[in-house]
């Protein structure tokens, strides 16, 4: 199952599930709809065009820019040369449901991660952030005393 949709002056294929970097969509409490879809294929093989019964509903992942393109313009022998920088606004959407002719679509739920905490190393001590306002801690691991033993010498 999949559909294609036109979002920002683009076309997209997308299916549920996917994930696609589309221009800056408004979204409401996280959630986007596409109402222009083109066509739908609910089977193998075969494109429906779509009319206005077709959505295709997403869900916001992330905001942000994407890499800087150069726009350098140069005419030679003139001395004539113009650099300019740009960087587009994008909003990453993962495809959750495809509604057509009273169908649905739906992509799998995803698994939250949970996050994993490093336990400090045996035998060495935690120092505190210099940093006011840091709670970070970093295990510093202590110097065999062979070592110590040297450095002191070489001083």
């Amino acid at each position: 199952m999949y559909a294609v949709i036109r979002a920002g002056g683009k076309q997209y294929r997308v299916a549920p599930g996917d994930v696609i970097r589309v221009e800056t969509q408004d979204d409401k409490d996280g959630k986007v709809e596409f109402g222009d879809v083109l066509a739908v294929s609910a089977e193998a093989g075969s494109i429906v065009p779509a009319g206005s019964g077709a959505l295709v509903t997403g869900e916001v992942i992330e905001q942000g820019r994407g890499n800087k393109i150069l726009v350098f313009h140069y005419k030679r022998k003139k001395q004539y040369k113009k650099l300019r920088g740009h960087r587009q606004d994008y909003t990453a959407v993962r495809i959750t449901e495809i509604a057509y002719d009273g169908q649905s679509f739906k992509a799998p739920e995803l698994v939250k991660k949970e996050k994993k905490v490093k336990a400090a190393p045996e035998g060495g001590e935690v120092k505190a952030s210099a940093r006011p306002g840091k709670t970070a801690k970093k295990a510093v691991a202590k110097k065999p005393a062979a070592k110590k033993a040297a450095a002191k010498k070489k001083k």
